[in-house]
């Protein structure tokens, strides 16, 4: 069965928006390059970004679904990051120097009884992804169908937040690549853990409203987990349409 990468995505910054690539060059022990590079804290955060520290530092969609249907595009010669939103107008903005008006055009999508946002960080050694070690996601298409047919209608692949998408392979088979070496294009990347789920998949992309349980639907399998989060082995291009090999 050939497995083909289908898409590339990123997050400048966590949480709060996505942005589709055609191809990129992954380097060795690194995180996507600038995906999750600056994140949101919150007030109850002392998050500074000189170390990594996990999910719970900051604003995000399991605790605010409207952050769900922000959507990017980064500059990376000048740092520059437009935000758009169905709700507002757009924002383009430097994070490293403009933070407090993105702390301002997100002003109401943090619900009152949330922490509220209240600065912009920078990862000084690498992405703020959800694991403690910098990874890329690999997302499995055919795991998402399944997941649909148990939901019983068809569901945006951004309520995963996923890096990597292929196809071609069999539903859930991805779990099975832990420790296992994968070849990308010219890199070779490494699952270590599976990607544990939260009410984050419960939010619509397009609207920001939460609507469908898809926490629920992975009960049935006896797991909330999707995508499998992977160390870069050997860095080196990718692009849609390669293929994916299990070494």
């Amino acid at each position: 069965m050939t497995r083909q990468l289908t898409a590339i995505w990123r997050f400048p910054v966590k949480s709060h928006g996505r942005e589709e690539l055609e191809a990129v060059t992954l380097t060795e022990g690194q995180t996507l390059p600038w995906d999750r590079h600056w994140a949101v804290a919150h007030e109850q955060s002392q998050a500074d970004g000189r170390e990594w520290v996990p999910c719970q530092h900051f604003s995000r969609g399991s605790k605010a679904p409207a952050l769900a249907a922000i959507t990017a595009r980064l500059d990376e010669a000048t740092a520059q990051v437009t935000l758009s939103h169905p709700d507002r107008d757009d924002l383009t903005f430097h994070p490293d120097t403009e933070g407090d008006r993105l702390i301002d055009w997100g002003k109401g999508f943090v619900p009152e009884n949330r922490a509220q946002s209240v600065r912009v960080v920078r990862g000084q050694q690498r992405g703020f992804t959800d694991s403690d070690f910098p990874s890329i996601t690999l997302c499995n298409l055919s795991s998402h169908r399944a997941v649909e047919q148990r939901v019983g209608h068809p569901l945006s692949i951004h309520r995963w937040r996923g890096n990597l998408w292929f196809d071609g392979g069999a539903p859930w088979e991805e779990f099975d690549w832990i420790d296992r070496e994968i070849r990308i294009g010219e890199a070779v990347l490494i699952p270590r853990e599976r990607t544990d789920r939260c009410l984050a998949t419960h939010n619509n992309p397009d609207t920001g409203a939460r609507d469908t349980n898809v926490l629920g639907a992975l009960d049935s399998w006896d797991h909330r987990d999707f995508s499998v989060r992977a160390e870069v082995l050997r860095g080196g291009r990718i692009a849609t349409g390669d293929s994916i090999e299990v070494l």
